[in-house]
């Protein structure tokens, strides 16, 4: 079962570190006013800018979170799943800017969220093996 506990955060690691640098590249471009993103768009909240602004904090808390992670620290496990969760929400409120990026960094937070959650923490069982 440990083997298996920590295939799931080594892959949740690297899921997440993927998922900052999109972020962290997506709200560069974002900020930048690239033209890799739909023109007229309107937004829920604000304009691309700030969507950037929002994203690429996102993305760089993500990198942390993994690094943290992979040093095996409970802190990564707690701020990752958080992270995830806001990034899922950010790219969904963001969908109409690139929507197939959105949806793609949506479909990694959610695998973040379920490696993280079901083996990021530290269980015991209690009864009796034999």
């Amino acid at each position: 079962m440990n083997e298996r506990r920590s295939g799931w955060l080594l892959f949740a690691g690297i899921m997440i570190f993927i998922a900052g640098v999109l972020n962290t590249i997506y709200g560069i471009g974002a900020i930048s006013d690239s033209k890799f993103f739909v023109d007229d768009t309107k937004y829920i909240i604000s304009s691309l800018n700030t969507w950037g602004w929002i994203t690429l904090i996102v993305g760089v808390l993500q990198l942390v979170a993994a690094v943290s992670i992979w040093r095996g620290g409970g802190f990564g496990m707690v701020i990752g799943m958080g992270v995830a969760m806001i990034s899922a929400i950010v790219a969904l409120l963001s969908i109409a800017s690139y929507p197939l990026l959105s949806l793609a960094i949506f479909a990694v937070d959610v695998l973040i969220i379920y490696g993280l959650a079901t083996y990021g923490g530290q269980r015991t069982t209690t009864g009796i093996t034999a």
